[in-house]
């Protein structure tokens, strides 16, 4: 048994992907698979149900635990407060609690340059990531306090580094870094540990990029000193199951950068 037996994690975008050498494919998938292996029961969202009944039925085959999935979109058009809140009250009626919340999912037209872009591309970015993100923190936010629960959201070296072709998934990256440094420094008096994680690892989508965008992908990806891109479930998922232990309190509100996948820099 693990340490987060019993406890209770909801991750946005952690429908099953695998790599061509059957490989974790995407960080939400890595970062469940992780999560399981720990012993906490999830609560799975996306916009894609077949992968997130894919990694529900591999979960809980493999790991012994319940998965609940969910079907969740927070777009431009969408009644997003709402969409969000349901989510956390039907963890709360499933599990009876809410120990972490990670805001992982996010879209975006990576590789269209800002003056290509159009509003509805940089809609998608800001409401599949920053919008998603606020609307999931107020959501959790009455249940984390319960359980002195963590938040850990994603943003990004595109907006740390100022990526080519990606002024979007940049900006919705960089809102979601200083929306969680504000959370943190609110929550702390509740007992909410917030950190932001920017990773870099080889996911499908990443290999799709690369094939969609060959020239952006060149200026923007590279390789990281330690010689490899970041494993989704055993380095950066990893790092999240790191970030939901108790002894991680001292690190609320730091911006975590995973170089490689070898280690945190805070």
């Amino acid at each position: 048994m693990g340490f987060l037996t019993g406890k209770t994690a909801i991750i946005t975008g952690a429908g099953r992907s695998v790599l061509d050498d059957g490989r974790c494919g995407s960080i939400g998938y890595g970062i469940a698979t992780a999560y399981a292996k720990e012993g906490a029961n999830l609560v799975i969202t996306g916009r894609n149900v077949q992968k997130l009944e894919d990694a529900k039925e591999e979960l809980e085959r493999l790991y012994s635990i319940k998965v609940l999935v969910i079907q969740a979109d927070v777009n431009a058009g969408a009644d997003n407060e709402a969409i969000t809140r349901s989510v956390a009250q039907r963890a709360m009626e499933e599990f009876g609690r809410i120990d972490v919340l990670i805001n992982n999912a996010q879209a975006s037209a990576s590789g269209v340059t800002l003056a290509d872009h159009t509003t509805e591309q940089f809609d998608l970015a800001m409401y599949s990531g920053l919008y998603a993100t606020f609307y999931y923190m107020k959501a959790c936010y009455p249940y984390l306090v319960e359980s002195k629960g963590s938040v850990i959201n994603f943003a990004s070296g595109a907006g740390l580094f100022g990526n080519f072709g990606q002024c979007a998934y940049a900006a919705a990256k960089e809102g979601i870094r200083g929306l969680s440094r504000v959370a943190a420094t609110e929550w702390a008096k509740d007992g909410i540990n917030v950190n932001i994680i920017c990773p870099l690892a080889w996911t499908a989508q990443l290999h799709n990029f690369e094939k969609a965008y060959p020239e952006a992908f060149k200026a923007n990806v590279k390789m990281p000193p330690a010689g490899h891109y970041g494993d989704p479930e055993l380095e950066i998922g990893r790092v999240c199951v790191q970030l939901a232990h108790p002894d991680f309190k001292y690190l609320t509100g730091e911006t975590l950068t995973l170089e490689g996948g070898m280690g945190l820099r805070p």
